[in-house]
């Protein structure tokens, strides 16, 4: 039964807003004096669905004298291991209500940032989609109807017009080798995402336009996490272990594991981080090096996050205004050279039959 409810555990989920919800909850009350246990089961009482399963597990825990990071370990799809070690490095220095504040808030930002991604990605995607409709329904019902027409007619056909009624023949006619055929080059792509996504995944963020996009997200990451870790009290060689987990860039993860090894050899942060200067920004350099020049770094690394989460934003924002403009044109042109394929035919015929 045990082993069950572990596997189960693993496959909970939360949303974004129930997550913060619940530690914001636990922060106010614990601030507020209330004992752990107390708040778990005040909160309890107003729980359902995976909320009331993580309180429910927290609580049991809790009651056989287990630390709340236990609990919490038990849910990685809800909190994740730098969310754990956390709230593990403030429970052994008691400051588990102002850390657990701090994680509200750093899980606010990161929400809005990951929010403003999701907007900026949702306009292309839903011109994509839309165009795909249209062209497959011009080609599954209008096409059929006007290529009958021609040929009872016997009309010239230009090249375009002929490719249109090919293709548009071979869905029609052919039905279920062309089903075949789209999941088959589905399921391909989904093998080869599942076998080798991170290969995939490096070429996609290597791509011109996308490359420096994806490294300051990955800048932002990484930042916000070890200003949340530092803050907690981990000591910066395990912090850039956990922070490793957080980044998408193969470039990114070398240096973060470069830089470890460096400090475990005497050296700072930020001489990890000059090595790779070609890659990182000379301001985050020198702020590192000041944050650990004055004994402030977790500090610095916050400002640095707030300023690289304001590039990331404004850089979202151009990227989206000079796509729309160049999506539609596309569409239009596609559409447009569709429409002309049609109408050709029919105004060569209007020629012919002219007196």
């Amino acid at each position: 039964m045990k082993d069950k409810n572990t596997e189960q555990n693993k496959r909970i989920g939360l949303s974004s807003g129930d997550k913060i919800a619940l530690i914001s909850n636990l922060s106010t009350m614990l601030s507020a004096g209330i004992p752990i246990l107390d708040a778990v089961s005040n909160i309890l009482e107003d729980s359902k669905g995976s909320t009331r399963k993580v309180l429910e597990t927290l609580r049991d825990d809790l009651t056989e004298g287990h630390q709340v990071n236990y609990s919490l370990s038990k849910f990685p799809n809800v909190f994740d291991k730098v969310t754990v070690n956390v709230i593990k490095a403030s429970e052994e220095a008691g400051t588990l209500d102002v850390t657990l504040k701090d994680l509200r808030d750093t899980l606010r930002k990161q929400n809005e940032f990951n929010d403003s991604i999701r907007s900026a990605l949702l306009y292309p995607t839903f011109i994509i989609v839309v165009f795909v409709l249209v062209l497959l329904l011009n080609l599954i019902f209008v096409i059929p109807r006007i290529a009958l027409v021609f040929n009872n007619l016997k009309v010239p056909l230009p090249l375009p017009t002929k490719i249109l009624i090919f293709v548009s023949n071979f869905m029609t006619k052919n039905t279920i080798p062309f089903l075949l055929g789209l999941t088959a080059i589905g399921l391909f792509i989904a093998y080869l995402f599942s076998q080798r996504r991170s290969f995939l995944l490096n070429i996609f963020y290597s791509l011109p336009g996308i490359s420096g996009l994806v490294k300051l997200i990955d800048l932002t990451r990484i930042t916000r996490s070890l200003y949340l870790l530092l803050n907690s009290g981990l000591p910066i060689v395990a912090s850039l272990d956990l922070v490793s987990d957080v980044v998408m860039r193969k470039e990114t993860k070398k240096i973060i594991e470069n830089s470890k090894q460096l400090i475990l050899s005497g050296k700072t942060f930020s001489d990890g981080l000059r090595v790779a200067k070609n890659y990182i920004p000379s301001m985050m350099i020198k702020l590192v090096e000041t944050g650990e020049r004055t004994g402030t770094l977790d500090k610095s690394l916050q400002d640095i996050s707030e300023y690289f989460d304001y590039q990331v934003t404004t850089t979202l924002k151009t990227l989206t205004a000079l796509l729309e403009p160049i999506m539609l044109v596309t569409v239009g042109i596609v559409v447009g050279a569709m429409m002309i394929s049609i109408i050709a035919p029919i105004y060569s015929l209007i020629a012919n039959v002219s007196p």
